[in-house]
C-alpha cells in the first residue's frame, strides 16, 4: 500500500475562520490520497498576528519538508499582503470571488470584517437561537409540547442520528426541529405515537444498516439486547414498515454525513 502524501492546510481569517474551513474542506476532499493535518488561525487582526502566523507557516514547512497550503479570509488587504510573504501556496478567497463580484456588479464591496457571520442584533441570529433552544426541548422525545411550532419531526429508531441532524437544522438553517424515538411498544401497536398523527407532513423518517447501528450501540450498551443484532435488525425492519405503511418520507443515514441527511431533508419538505 502506497505511503499517503502529507500535507499541512493552514484555515486564516480575522473572523471565526469558518468560512475559510468550509472553503477548504470542499476543496481538500476532493483528493483522497492526501493526507492534510488542519490548522486553524482565527482572530488575525493586527500586523503582530500576522507576523506571527508567518512565522509559524514557515517553521511548519520547514519541519514537513515542504510547503503548506494556506487558506485565507482576511478583509484588510495590508494583513493579507503579511500572510502572503509566508512560503506556502496561499488561496485568498476575497482575492478569487470578491474582486470578480466587483467588477460584474459595478459596486466595490464594504470589506467588513465578520460581515459573512453578522451581528447578533439580526433577525437571521435571533431565529437561530430561538431554533436551537426549540430543538434542544424538544430532543428525543422528551416533550410533545408546541409541536405545532416544528419546521420538521424527526422519527427513528435509538441511535440512528436524529439529535446531530436535529442540532444541524437548527444551528446553520434556524429550523425549530423536534426528533422522537420510535420504540418497540409502537411496533406492538402497529402505529405511530398518537400525539404524531396531527403532524404528519412536517415528519421524516431515518434509518441505519443493522450491522451499523450494531455497532454503535456496542459502543454505548456493550453486550446488551438493546445492542444485539438480531434486535437491531428487529427494530429496523419495523420502523422500516411503519414509516412505508405511513407513508412517512425517510432515508438511510449509514453512509451520509449529516450535511447530506439535512439537504435531502430540506428538499423533501420543501423547507427553505
Amino acid at each position: 500500500m502506497p505511503t499517503p502524501i502529507k500535507r499541512t492546510v493552514f484555515f486564516i481569517s480575522d473572523g471565526t475562520g469558518l468560512t475559510a474551513e468550509a472553503l477548504g474542506h470542499s476543496l481538500l476532499t476532493q483528493f483522497e490520497e492526501v493526507e492534510f493535518k488542519q490548522i486553524r488561525i482565527p482572530f488575525l487582526d493586527n500586523v503582530e498576528k500576522a507576523q506571527d502566523a508567518v512565522a509559524r507557516i514557515n517553521a511548519q514547512g520547514e519541519s514537513d519538508g515542504m510547503r503548506p497550503i494556506v487558506f485565507t479570509t482576511l478583509v484588510n488587504q495590508n494583513l493579507a499582503d503579511i500572510v502572503h510573504q509566508a512560503d506556502a501556496f496561499c488561496l485568498s478567497y476575497f482575492e478569487t470571488f470578491l474582486s470578480p463580484l466587483e467588477a460584474e456588479l459595478g459596486v466595490k464591496s464594504s470589506h467588513t470584517i465578520g460581515r459573512s457571520r453578522d451581528s447578533t442584533d439580526s433577525s437571521d441570529y435571533k431565529q437561530r437561537i430561538e431554533a436551537i433552544n426549540y430543538t434542544l426541548a424538544h430532543d428525543d422525545g422528551i416533550t410533545d409540547r408546541d409541536l405545532a411550532e416544528a419546521d420538521v419531526i424527526l422519527v427513528a429508531v435509538s441511535r440512528c442520528g436524529k439529535t446531530p441532524t436535529s442540532l444541524y437544522l437548527a444551528m446553520q438553517f434556524g429550523l425549530k426541529v423536534a426528533n422522537f424515538p420510535l420504540i418497540p411498544e409502537d411496533f406492538d401497536r402497529g402505529q405511530l405515537p398518537s400525539t404524531l398523527e396531527k403532524y404528519r407532513p412536517k415528519l421524516f423518517g431515518l434509518t441505519i444498516q443493522p450491522e451499523r447501528l450494531h455497532q454503535i450501540r456496542e459502543e454505548r450498551r456493550a453486550g446488551s439486547k438493546y445492542a444485539a443484532l438480531p434486535n437491531c435488525r428487529y427494530e429496523i425492519a419495523e420502523a422500516e414498515k411503519m414509516m412505508r405503511r405511513e407513508g412517512i418520507r425517510w432515508l438511510d443515514s449509514s453512509t451520509k454525513s449529516i450535511e447530506e441527511i439535512s439537504t435531502t431533508i430540506l428538499q423533501e419538505l420543501k423547507l427553505r
